[in-house]
């Protein structure tokens, strides 16, 4: 039996990413088209084409203004998880500010799906070596794990000396950190996991890295992207700057080529049922 592998999607709009935080404000988000229920649906119906369950991280913003969605994805026997309430990075965060904003998703999407969340998902990948108190917080709130670590070294986000792979980082308790997917070369940890680097590398080179993961290592990897990312007739931004504008709108055309790929190729279930979170 080929190795399990986690699929995820963190679902939020293109207006929504940490990267357009200095060109568009959150009071403007709710007169901006929006393309995430759209979008998902459209990832929905890839995955029930290809038998694929999966793990939704979704924000809570999005799960109130779609609650149909949030029902889709409940009763097409995937797993609902937590990305915060409106994509705030825990970096900009207080303790008690994160307590809350991730409360209240936690209860919205808890109400909307009549089913207990389990998992968190950090804005960005925001959780790492300055703010592991986050990791407390959330076990405080009854999540059993989450996958807000990404052990590489990047200009925004990363923790490089985390585990490569599930650990437990309270002592003496069974609250699950599983970081994102990197495979190691040399004395450096390189993302393979999914979104910019899916898109931007040869899909070649990620089919190699998972194969690496699962075959030599014995791992399963997780996958991660969000409804944009299959979405290139999504409104442009202006006034971008060239790093962020390359690294939002590289290669959305070819984007669902590639996840149809990726399916097809590995082994894919939800997070719960890949790193065996019990109740």
């Amino acid at each position: 039996m080929p190795q399990k592998n986690a699929m995820t999607v963190d679902v939020e709009d293109y207006f929504q990413v940490s990267a357009f935080e200095p060109y568009i404000n959150k009071s403007q988000w709710d007169g901006l088209p929006h393309r995430v229920e759209k979008n998902t649906h459209k990832i929905l119906d890839l995955f029930a084409d290809k038998g694929v369950k999966a793990t939704f991280f979704t924000l809570g913003w999005v799960a109130e203004r779609y609650p149909g969605l949030i029902a889709r994805i409940v009763n097409d026997g995937h797993e609902l998880a937590c990305h915060g309430y409106e994509h705030i990075r825990v970096t900009e965060q207080t303790p008690d500010q994160f307590r809350s904003d991730v409360a209240k998703a936690k209860v919205i999407l808890e109400d909307l799906s009549g089913k207990p969340v389990k998992g968190y998902r950090a804005a960005s990948y925001s959780i790492g070596a300055n703010n592991l108190w986050a990791l407390d917080v959330l076990q405080e709130l009854g999540f059993k794990y989450s996958s807000s670590i990404y052990p590489v070294k990047h200009d925004l986000y990363g923790m490089p000396d985390a585990p490569r792979f599930l650990y437990e980082p309270i002592e003496n308790n069974p609250f699950k950190e599983i970081p994102i997917t990197t495979i190691r070369l040399g004395d450096k940890n390189l993302p393979c996991g999914g979104g910019g680097f899916f898109r931007f590398y040869p899909y070649a080179l990620s089919k190699w890295a998972f194969n690496r993961v699962n075959q030599q290592e014995g791992q399963s990897a997780i996958f991660y992207f969000h409804p944009w990312e299959i979405d290139p007739e999504q409104p442009r931004q202006q006034g971008l700057s060239f790093k962020t504008r390359f690294r939002h709108y590289l290669n959305l055309n070819r984007m669902e080529h590639r996840i149809n790929k990726l399916l097809v190729d590995f082994n894919w279930d939800t997070m719960e049922n890949v790193f065996q979170i019990n109740e």
